[in-house]
């Protein structure tokens, strides 16, 4: 007959019990002079440096696996060779930056073939000292008006230059500019 999961875990978490037990009256045998009760202190230095090295590393791991915050760095000014949506954000009172950006991405699935992937940002301007990504709208590949399908075509864009204000989508058809900021909370709000 085979035991569940949760009968198994029991069974191994009564199993580590008695080997900590085990464990305890091994270090509380008078060794040299030590007294009945020196096992428990060096049992409690032992979880308390446990635990402080738990923290230690669980921090250092948080620390790699979050940024800076800096991203990736915005790319020096370079030429921009005028068009409709260059004049478009010019009327508007912002400065183009640079132009269209590849940003190549590597993918690999379960350790078998690497995949191969980009994204294109099509500007990077700047207004009052404020920094943006620009994104064109296209007609093979439209964005409706909805937090899910805004966030699945611009928050990339946040997430890859977190040091910018936002992202600018340019409808040049409409002669239309809208200024898309994201902000990520750390718990869902009911």
């Amino acid at each position: 007959m085979r035991k569940s999961f949760k009968t198994h875990l029991e069974d191994e978490f009564f199993v580590f019990l008695e080997d900590i037990d085990r464990v305890s009256r091994i270090i509380t045998i008078e060794v040299n002079g030590m007294q009945s009760g020196d096992g428990f202190v060096i049992i409690l230095i032992i979880l308390i440096v446990g635990f402080w090295l738990f923290l230690y590393i669980r921090n250092r791991m948080k620390g790699t696996m979050e940024s800076d915050g800096e991203g990736l760095p915005l790319p020096e000014g370079t030429s921009v060779s005028p068009d409709e949506v260059t004049r478009l954000l010019e009327e508007n009172g912002f400065k183009l930056i640079s132009g269209k950006q590849r940003i190549p991405i590597h993918i690999t699935i379960n350790e078998g073939e690497p995949l191969h992937s980009r994204l294109f940002i099509d500007y990077f301007v700047e207004q009052d000292g404020m920094y943006y990504t620009v994104k064109v709208a296209r007609e093979r590949k439209p964005m409706e008006a909805t937090g899910s399908s805004i966030r699945d075509h611009l928050l990339v864009f946040h997430l890859l230059y977190p040091q910018t204000s936002g992202v600018l989508y340019v409808d040049p058809q409409q002669q239309r500019i809208q200024c898309i900021r994201f902000q990520i909370d750390n718990e869902d709000e009911v």
